[in-house]
């Protein structure tokens, strides 16, 4: 790590100011192994340089493009299969129990490249003989335009298809590209229930409207409290009634909101308190 520690302090609260990401000193390599491909892009040597150019000439692509770099994008299809058989089994026999008009509607928060949207969307369409004339709809946000691009495309490699996706839903729900060759093209009828837009948790998010369903899941992990019940208390007010939230297994709202109780005793799984 070639930065100074006022550089160092520099960087970590310009991301934590935009993203909410809280980087230590033991997380320092992450700046050189994100970062250090973006300053090179520019032509600069080192961070410091980059410091160096972001104190002189604030550029809005530039910051953005630090941002997108320094968030985390793993995500595979059906990922920890866990949250997609409670989503099936318990989440939506009581969503459509307390929907009245059957219209469901599910925000994947971090989407990433879109791969939990769509895993939620072939879940539904595997069980529909089980919700009747339920329909579903899905919103995947990130803060990452470029990841969002990519899972609007839903265009996805051989070894991204192979990643946790059982051969018959990619036999049945996905086209194999002629060109190029190692790429799979999601079909309309999976590709049409789930919109994608970006959006920073930080932010204001009001216009979202309400949801039934809401998967946050491995997000919080990054922020430090204050913001993790500041996110906390803005999806709840995104949520009906009766609405699910759904986060990492491993993660609890133990001193975070009083908005939420645990839901059929489910790891991770959360709905609003009742008056």
């Amino acid at each position: 790590m070639t930065l100074s520690t006022d550089d160092f302090k520099f960087l970590c609260k310009l991301i934590k100011d935009r993203s909410g990401i809280n980087l230590n000193e033991e997380k320092a390599y992450l700046l050189d192994a994100r970062l250090l491909p973006v300053a090179r892009k520019m032509g600069l040597v080192n961070l410091a340089e980059l410091v160096a150019k972001i104190k002189s000439a604030p550029d809005e692509s530039l910051l953005v493009e630090i941002i997108e770099a320094m968030t985390t994008n793993e995500t595979s299809f059906f990922r920890d299969i866990t949250p997609f058989n409670q989503f099936r089994d318990n989440i939506m026999p009581h969503l459509l129990q307390n929907s009245s008009d059957k219209n469901i509607r599910l925000w994947s928060a971090a989407c990433s490249t879109g791969q939990e949207a769509y895993s939620l969307a072939m879940t539904f369409l595997e069980n529909k003989a089980k919700y009747g004339d339920s329909k579903l709809s899905i919103v995947g946000t990130d803060i990452d335009r470029n990841v969002i691009k990519k899972a609007e495309e839903a265009l996805y490699s051989q070894f991204e298809v192979q990643r946790g996706l059982p051969i018959t839903m990619l036999v049945k729900y996905f086209v194999q590209q002629q060109a190029p060759a190692d790429k799979w093209a999601i079909k309309p009828e999976l590709k049409e229930i789930v919109k994608f837009r970006y959006l920073n948790l930080l932010e204001n998010y009001n216009d979202m409207g309400k949801f039934d369903m809401i998967l946050c899941r491995n997000v919080l992990i990054y922020f430090e409290p204050d913001i993790k019940m500041k996110i906390l208390n803005k999806l709840c007010d995104c949520m009906k009634p009766h609405s699910i939230l759904m986060l990492g297994s491993a993660e609890t709202i133990t001193d975070l909101s009083t908005r939420l109780e645990k839901f059929e005793d489910l790891r991770g799984v959360y709905k609003l308190k009742t008056a």
